[in-house]
């Protein structure tokens, strides 16, 4: 596997070779999280007449994916059979490498059964940070969270990166941008040290200290800075690009046109939040939440004063959706969007949509996961999306949000 160390964001080549012509293999990858919960995925190969296989090149038959999928075995990555399910793949600490074991297995075994004698391995080391990216930790007045700086004199174009309502400080985005050549401030709101522990109101100010913060610091190039949210995240991404003349672009991954949930003040102004009408959320046979019909209706003429008022926004937006996003209605609420930005003459957006896609569109080759478990209700939710699909989006996506900040901040 090549390169036996490399960036998460990047591609391996996997290559077989002195099998018997023919020969049916099995391929599986195994990983293991920070707290030890084993990850795998596996896929049904059959060597040329060579006796070789590229993934490149060839199709896995059978397994958890089928197809030319170089990275199928990445994206694919679940929760093994004696671990709790629902569980992400993602890395709480972006300093270590997440080592992937692949192996080669003789003959084709289902998922979840004994495979066969290992015939080869290889071990992979998947960095979320370049050599000479800088983690700085933040207490800077009330803002939290980590800046990373890449390499270099700079200055470099400043982003303010924000998850959902899993709250915390999640950074592995943030350090994959500065390895790009963005200067990125993964910035928690809640349930982070001493910020609030829930999502109970927010103030905007918080969000413009950080802005400010991040466009005067020495490495960033001004005049603006951009933001990029998936989900609640999104959202207030949309909300800090109306309201503060410091953030001139802004990537909406998953996000609602409306402000939802904890109401937002700034200054005297208050956007209340859209309410979630438990009653509408569905549970299936398995214990798994269905949360779709469960926002308020955003189109509502009682619920306009949650609408935040995008048409005021001078920058650049990009709106990331995938049209099979089951946590909530994010296709309409970027139509929404484009739509009162359209009413208002306004042509400064892009739309980026992904038919097959679920909800939290990561970086390319994060394991896809159809329902996680929520941290904050803790019960599974049902995120949506196809996994091969939604392993494309990823990776189309994470090339467009980079042009489209490059073009923005410079």
């Amino acid at each position: 596997v090549s390169p036996a160390a490399g960036l998460a964001d990047e591609r391996v080549e996997t290559r077989v070779a002195g099998l018997g012509p023919g020969q049916p293999v099995t391929l599986r990858a195994v990983a293991a999280d920070e707290r030890g919960c084993l990850f795998q995925s596996c896929a049904h190969y059959r060597a040329d007449g060579r006796g070789e296989l590229h993934l490149g090149t060839d199709a896995s038959h059978g397994g958890d994916y089928t197809g030319v999928e170089p990275m199928g075995l990445f994206w694919s990555l679940a929760p093994a059979g004696m671990e709790k399910p629902y569980q992400r793949l993602v890395p709480r600490s972006t300093g270590t490498p997440m080592k992937v074991e692949m192996l080669v297995h003789e003959g084709h075994s289902q998922p979840g059964a004994i495979p066969g004698p290992v015939v080869a391995k290889a071990e992979v080391e998947r960095w979320f940070m370049a050599p000479g990216v800088r983690r700085i930790r933040l207490k800077e007045g009330g803002v939290r969270g980590s800046l990373f700086l890449p390499p270099g004199d700079g200055p470099f174009p400043g982003v303010i990166d924000m998850y959902g309502d899993e709250g915390g400080l999640i950074e592995f985005r943030s350090s994959l941008l500065a390895t790009r050549g963005f200067a990125a401030l993964s910035l928690p709101y809640f349930d982070f040290e001493d910020l609030p522990k829930v999502m109970k109101e927010f103030k905007l100010e918080y969000f413009e200290e950080a802005a400010r913060f991040l466009q005067r610091h020495p490495k960033v190039k001004g005049p603006g800075v951009g933001v990029i949210g998936t989900g609640k995240g999104a959202e207030l991404g949309l909300s800090m690009i109306t309201f503060l003349p410091e953030v001139v672009a802004a990537v909406s991954v998953s996000g609602c046109s409306s402000n939802t949930v904890a109401d937002l003040h700034y200054g005297d102004m208050t956007l209340p939040g859209l309410r979630f009408d438990m009653n509408k959320v569905s549970v299936s046979d398995t214990g798994v939440f269905d949360t779709f019909e469960a926002l308020d209706d955003p189109t509502n003429p009682a619920n306009s004063p949650c609408m935040i008022p995008i048409e005021k926004a001078e920058g650049h937006l990009l709106l990331v959706v995938g049209e099979d996003d089951r946590m909530w209605k994010s296709s309409l609420y970027a139509e929404l969007a484009i739509g009162r930005l359209r009413q208002h003459g306004k042509e400064n957006f892009e739309l980026l949509s992904y038919p097959g896609a679920g909800h939290r569109i990561d970086p390319p080759s994060t394991p896809f996961c159809q329902v996680a478990m929520d941290r904050v209700l803790g019960v599974p939710v049902l995120g949506g999306g196809e996994s091969k699909a939604h392993a494309h989006a990823q990776e189309h996506s994470w090339g467009k949000i980079q042009e489209f900040l490059h073009l923005h901040l410079g």
